[in-house]
């Protein structure tokens, strides 16, 4: 036999619980030096940039027209 609830639990109590399951949206900021989306305190994946400043060098890719 398996164990079983001893007590209904309120639905307060089970809507208090779900509660907690909302997603929320990720908040991103336009890059100051390209103007694609990123989060927020760190550096542009497009660019590099961050705070003005090249942090790291993004290397650009070749379009093939076939």
């Amino acid at each position: 036999m398996t164990p079983h609830p001893k007590r209904k639990h309120s639905k307060g109590r089970r809507d208090r619980r779900r509660s907690q399951d909302a997603l929320t949206a990720v908040n991103t900021v336009a890059c100051s030096n390209c103007g694609n989306k990123r989060l927020p305190h760190t550096v542009c994946p497009s660019c590099g940039y961050y705070k003005g400043r090249e942090v790291i060098q993004v290397k650009k890719e070749k379009k093939t027209t076939e």
